[in-house]
């Protein structure tokens, strides 16, 4: 099939669904302007002192705070970006009843910001912030405003995302496996599916509905029955009316 095929096959697809689940990651968000990791242009081709996976580790965040917070804010934090036509497109699914949850591997709330209510932030988001020492919530002003952000009561501020060293959220990955597990349409897109846990989700998918929408390659493609190579936006803004 060509592209246009398979647009037309996704478009049955989502007609005939009533229980389509979604799991993204980064290339959601790139149409949005916010880079991902493993691209050409990704964080992790290009140059700091630390590769990022070690900045946004557990002990990086314990032993060099400063520096941690100074990449995080850089690099994490997206100041003004807005919600792209994928973000809209599956906020309307959920609107017309038949996308039961996102399941994203982001943290930049654009999901929400674009009306979705259910979404599963498997990795946490830059919005919530938490003392470490009273654990009263914080917005991200806090985070943009000070080289290491304290609370009144003299902790530091922590962001409210998984770091490397970390483990996800285990009633959320029960929650992810319970919605995956049952739906009858699942899109993955914008994933490199290499992270893990997150990306062992998929594998409780027992339908024969699978479409995996990315721009590059990923070692899941031979397994799914509907493989678009674009991005998301275009893919799923003509499917979506």
């Amino acid at each position: 099939m060509n592209l246009e095929q398979k647009i037309i096959k996704l478009s049955e697809y989502i007609n005939q669904a009533r229980n389509i689940v979604f799991f993204g990651g980064a290339g959601v968000s790139t149409e949005s302007g916010i880079p991902d990791f493993r691209s050409v242009d990704g964080l992790y081709n290009q140059e700091y002192d630390y590769p990022p996976e070690v900045i946004l580790s557990a002990s990086f965040f314990k032993n060099k705070t400063a520096e941690f917070f100074k990449f995080y804010k850089n690099k994490m934090i997206a100041k003004d970006v807005k919600p792209n036509a994928a973000h809209f497109a599956l906020a309307k699914l959920e609107q017309q009843k038949k996308l039961r949850a996102v399941i994203t591997q982001n943290i930049d709330g654009l999901h929400q910001m674009a009306g979705s209510q259910n979404v599963l932030e498997l990795h946490g988001s830059v919005h919530r912030n938490f003392c470490m020492v009273c654990r009263k919530p914080h917005g991200i002003e806090i985070i943009l405003e000070s080289e290491i952000p304290k609370c009144a009561c003299g902790g530091i501020v922590k962001p409210d995302v998984v770091l490397y060293e970390e483990h996800l959220n285990n009633e959320m990955l029960v929650q992810a496996t319970n919605y995956i597990s049952k739906a009858d349409v699942l899109i993955i897109g914008g994933t490199s599916l290499r992270v893990y846990p997150a990306a062992s989700l998929i594998y409780d998918y027992a339908g024969d509905k699978l479409v995996l929408i990315n721009n590059s390659e990923t070692t899941f493609d031979e397994r799914v029955n509907l493989l678009i190579r674009t991005s998301i936006g275009s893919a799923l803004g003509k499917c979506v009316l």
